[in-house]
């Protein structure tokens, strides 16, 4: 929304703290911290098969699709976690949340080291993305809970931002070890940064600065999980956010995690030491990408939507000139640009959360959150399974693979084109209230 819309508030109502606002500040940038350190560990370790991919399948002597069920598996009990652990984190509090799924994707990272079996390796998978799941909702909700609201939209790239800190790690530290000291030691070696972000979550982490705790939920079993479900549901802007999600994510999501490096390396020829640095590309341009998104979300609401059809418009438009190019390979510039955009796609993921966010109030933050987040790893599971499939149906044509992109961006995109004025439309309702609320409350 512009500075000059008639229903954003301005002045000092616009200046002055709404009544419950977190003062932010430094402790809760070092209690933020100590969540979002917690995250990082969490993405390097859901990402750290994206550069063994192909270690994986001599390992456990699978073919692609069985390869492609490593991430799929993850994925799949990531995106089924996602309600249930917003109704949590609503219930029981980012930290012991946290704390869970700390113990869980460090117990993951661990059984997949020493897994002697295919069977074995996918159950410590599973267990890692359960853990996983638990992570990014409960940082979302302790930012919340730390900063003002104003700050949210720029609070949550940053957490995505150190989330692909962590991607770069996998990308630059962990490739690195499976090449120099092998499978076990490169896995069971990296589980000690669990061990390490559990200490810290234990000693400094707290849910919310004094006075500022939450209202008591009343809880009814299974009444009240389908009324936090249903009626943040009934939101447009939640459903907005998930499709947002869902059509922005998948693309860069799928390339690094899993079909990225057999990509580079076998569809264009590159090497793997080569493949690794455009890998690192997309991680770098997501950074840089977030950093910009957030700023410029946190200043112009409005550009929400016109950052989010772009970024989609831009990917497809790579994508099938890569996959189309009349050549064996694509040239390295076009395969730079490529990765440049898919750096784009998490940040614009993340602005799904920008239009979840005051749809729903505080009490309802986690469940609307787990709604949202289901939408990029659904869409990504879903890519995940396509291409190893069409992989082996057409003995390696990565064009026919990748061409499933493009069917989950249309399925998206028609689902945003058609929610996007009625979630529009009930956030400006909301914000006339908001202004008239704040006017009114003594000082």
């Amino acid at each position: 929304m512009s500075p000059a819309d008639p229903a954003r508030p301005s002045g000092p109502a616009r200046r002055r703290a709404l009544p419950g606002d977190p003062p932010g500040g430094r402790r809760a940038v070092a209690v933020w911290g100590v969540g979002v350190a917690v995250y990082f560990v969490a993405v390097i370790f859901r990402t750290s098969l994206g550069v063994a991919g192909l270690e994986a399948a001599d390992r456990f002597h699978v073919n692609a699709s069985a390869l492609s069920t490593f991430s799929i598996l993850q994925l799949l009990v990531y995106a089924g976690m996602q309600i249930p652990v917003g109704l949590l984190v609503d219930r029981l509090g980012t930290k012991k949340v946290l704390g869970i799924g700390v113990v869980l994707f460090t117990a993951g990272q661990l059984g997949f080291a020493f897994s002697p079996s295919f069977g074995m390796a996918l159950a410590a998978r599973a267990l890692l993305g359960c853990g996983d799941a638990m992570t990014f909702i409960s940082v979302l909700r302790l930012g919340s809970r730390w900063f003002p609201a104003r700050r949210g939209p720029l609070v949550a790239q940053l957490a995505g931002l150190v989330g692909m800190a962590g991607n770069l790690v996998s990308t630059l530290v962990i490739a690195r070890l499976l090449h120099g000291v092998g499978w076990t030691a490169a896995f069971a070696g990296s589980a000690l940064a669990g061990v390490v972000v559990l200490v810290l979550l234990l000693l400094f982490l707290k849910d919310h600065p004094e006075g500022h705790e939450p209202e008591p939920l009343p809880h009814h079993g299974a009444a009240y999980v389908r009324r936090q479900i249903a009626t943040s549901w009934r939101e447009p802007g939640t459903r907005l956010g998930l499709w947002v999600h869902f059509t922005t994510q998948f693309p860069a999501m799928v390339f690094l995690l899993l079909w990225g490096m057999p990509f580079l390396v076998e569809a264009q020829g590159l090497s793997q030491a080569g493949a690794g640095e455009l890998l690192t590309l997309v991680v770098v341009s997501n950074m840089s990408v977030g950093l910009v998104y957030g700023q410029i979300v946190g200043r112009h609401h409005d550009a929400r939507m016109p950052l989010v059809l772009g970024t989609i418009g831009t990917t497809a438009a790579l994508w099938a000139a890569t996959l189309l190019y009349p050549a064996d390979h694509a040239p390295m510039w076009l395969l730079v640009v490529l990765c440049v955009v898919l750096g784009a796609c998490g940040p614009a993921s993340m602005i799904g959360f920008d239009f979840a966010r005051p749809a729903n109030p505080p009490e309802r933050q986690g469940t609307a959150s787990g709604i949202t987040n289901m939408g990029g790893f659904v869409a990504s599971m879903t890519t995940l399974l396509a291409v190893g499939v069409l992989l082996d149906a057409t003995g390696q044509n990565y064009a026919v693979a990748f061409s499933s992109v493009f069917v989950l961006q249309a399925l998206g995109l028609s689902q945003i084109l058609r929610l996007r004025g009625r979630a529009v439309r009930r956030e400006r309702e909301r914000l006339v209230a908001s202004r008239v609320e704040t006017v009114h409350v003594p000082v």
